[in-house]
């Protein structure tokens, strides 16, 4: 059985897929691998998941490190079966989950830090995420916040609570999202983890161990909620400051949340372009050809529990027609 679904998988891969100047190159894209699964976020994958569909991966298609395919895509000499790995924001989970499967797999993969959070530091959403999760209370009243009362009683009604808060305040402007958030966080009284993204030696052996760093800012903004000078500094910032930590050139970056004329627009993409990056990525999905912008590579998050599932969804997202872009 495991046999035909490979053979089955590896001939329809290969027609969908071909070398060459007809190639499609197929990106993922991850962000976390927990070790365990999380009752908050049970369709997030466990290192034990994350590990069978990475055995999926290898044995169907030709995984590339990321700056040789997007040279190749631009050369026309793609394999046939291309596909590469990407990470965004810097978990620390990056590196003492998802690296040992990749290495024992031998599978490269590109991460994308925001520079803000190594060391200690915490993205909004995770200290939302996190406050309300320890929280004791079974209620969180936050309609003076002009929010709303949440209940807590159960994982689901958390993971509700998260679903509901997230939306509302990921398009805010950063000051007043920050502020937000630190009136949520005190309301919950709840005591928030500092381990949750990379260390700068967790970057340094990433790099080390041959995997590729890529650029995601600095604080993650939404880029278009800011100014252009801010989105400037973002951009640069963050690539400054990884190049300082490895020591050599960061070509590649990744938007920010990564929907094009929602989260990114095309001033942002000549500003990337003007800073020095090589190709960037957005979080449209789709596989990338020979016509696409090398400065808006289309990425796809793959689902699906079940070998055929995971399959058909990869074979729908090949077929899918380039994304209307920035």
């Amino acid at each position: 059985m495991a046999l035909a679904a490979r053979m089955i998988g590896n001939r329809l891969f290969r027609v969908l897929a071909p070398p060459g100047k007809m190639a499609r190159l197929c990106s993922f894209i991850f962000h976390r691998v927990r070790p365990d699964r999380d009752p908050l976020f049970p369709a997030e994958p466990d290192a034990e998941e994350f590990e069978r569909k990475m055995i999926w991966i290898r044995r169907w298609f030709n995984v590339l490190p990321v700056p040789d395919a997007v040279r190749r895509l631009r050369a026309g000499t793609l394999p046939e079966r291309a596909l590469c790995l990407t990470f965004d924001d810097g978990y620390a989970d990056n590196f003492s989950v998802a690296l040992p499967i990749l290495e024992r797999l031998g599978l490269p993969a590109a991460f994308f830090v925001a520079t803000r959070y190594i060391d200690g530091g915490r993205m909004w959403n995770d200290s939302v995420i996190e406050a309300i999760r320890g929280c004791d209370s079974d209620s969180l009243d936050l309609s003076d916040l002009g929010l709303a009362t949440y209940r807590l009683g159960t994982s689901t009604t958390r993971r509700q609570a998260i679903d509901a808060l997230l939306p509302r305040l990921k398009y805010l402007a950063p000051e007043k999202r920050e502020e937000k958030v630190a009136a949520v966080v005190a309301r919950t009284k709840s005591s928030l983890p500092t381990n949750l993204m990379l260390s700068s030696d967790d970057v340094r052996n990433l790099h080390n161990a041959g995997m590729t760093i890529g650029a995601h800012t600095n604080s993650h903004p939404i880029l278009t909620s800011i100014d252009a000078a801010s989105a400037e500094c973002e951009i640069r910032s963050g690539k400054e400051r990884l190049e300082a930590i490895v020591g050599g050139a960061i070509t590649l970056f990744a938007y920010p949340n990564g929907r094009p004329r929602i989260d990114y627009r095309a001033e942002h993409v000549e500003l990337v372009k003007a800073i020095g990056f090589e190709a960037a990525f957005s979080t449209a999905w789709g596989a990338s050809t020979a016509a696409s912008d090398l400065f808006q590579l289309p990425r796809f998050t793959p689902w699906g529990q079940s070998r055929w599932k995971f399959g058909f969804r990869l074979a729908q997202n090949l077929m899918r027609k380039e994304a209307a872009f920035a």
